[in-house]
């Protein structure tokens, strides 16, 4: 089985679909392929479907949904495959859990590939880091169960897995601003900071990689420009980080050419406090 949630949710058996049409079994399918090998209680999906007030009928709709999605597991396995669909979503005390590997599901692959690219930034081995890191975000195929509708539960696994996203793509970015890729990082620099107007980190590094370009008038104008926004709209000033960047090119500090070294876990911590 093969199941992806980095996207439209997909999830196959021998190469066949066993996507539900309807909502409900398609979150629940979501929720238990979010924690495979173990068992998601009978109340955390009655909380994603109904919420807070579930009809005195969830238990039996909640079987039933169950069964569908055995149902479809059982015909893509076929006749001849050892075990049975109750075998693979099996249920236990208070609950049902999906028993397949991890390695499964993408969501999974891709938090042990953004750990490697951790490890490896850490350990000053950029371009490990910076491989690891666009291994893990080339996982993703759109915003996580984009076309999905979900509940409180799934609602908040999204959350997660967007700002998880993004700081991945954050740390990837530091990587190669440490290997000298500045100039190559624009184009990105540039999408991201305009999606994500009020970022100190992406907008820092935006700073940083039009600076080592050669291009300070252009730096110092995202500051203004973000400063103004950060003002406007929320009503604060940029962080003293920011501003000591800020600061650090007005004086054309040689720390910012500084591309590595003990003790730098990104571009924006140069000048923290």
């Amino acid at each position: 089985m093969k199941i992806q949630l980095l996207g439209p949710l997909a999830a196959d058996v021998n190469g066949e679909s066993i996507i539900p049409t309807a909502t409900k079994p398609r979150q629940i399918l979501s929720l238990l392929a979010l924690y495979p090998g173990r068992v998601v209680p009978m109340q955390t999906l009655m909380e994603e479907i109904w919420g807070m007030r579930p009809p005195q009928s969830a238990i039996t709709t909640l079987q039933s949904y169950i069964l569908q999605l055995r149902r479809r597991i059982g015909k893509a396995m076929g006749p001849d495959a050892p075990g049975d669909a109750k075998e693979v979503l099996a249920t236990r005390h208070g609950g049902y859990l999906l028993r397949i590997p991890e390695a499964c599901v993408d969501m999974h692959e891709y938090e042990l590939l953004v750990a490697e690219g951790r490890v490896a930034f850490e350990a000053g081995e950029n371009e490990r880091s910076s491989q690891r890191f666009r291994k893990a975000l080339d996982l993703w195929n759109g915003p996580a169960l984009v076309d999905l509708k979900v509940g409180p539960i799934l609602e908040i696994e999204v959350m997660r897995l967007e700002e998880s996203r993004l700081v991945a793509v954050e740390r990837r970015i530091d990587a190669d601003l440490r290997l000298g890729r500045h100039a190559e990082l624009l184009v990105d620099l540039t999408e991201l900071t305009a999606r994500h107007p009020h970022h100190e980190g992406l907008h820092s590094q935006a700073m940083v990689a039009l600076y080592r370009s050669g291009r300070q008038g252009s730096a110092l104008s995202i500051y203004q420009r973000l400063r103004t926004r950060l003002i406007e709209d929320l009503g604060v000033e940029p962080s003293r980080q920011l501003q000591r960047l800020h600061q650090a090119m007005l004086a054309v500090d040689p720390l910012l050419n500084v591309t590595s070294g003990p003790q730098r876990t990104s571009t924006f911590d140069l000048f923290a406090a």
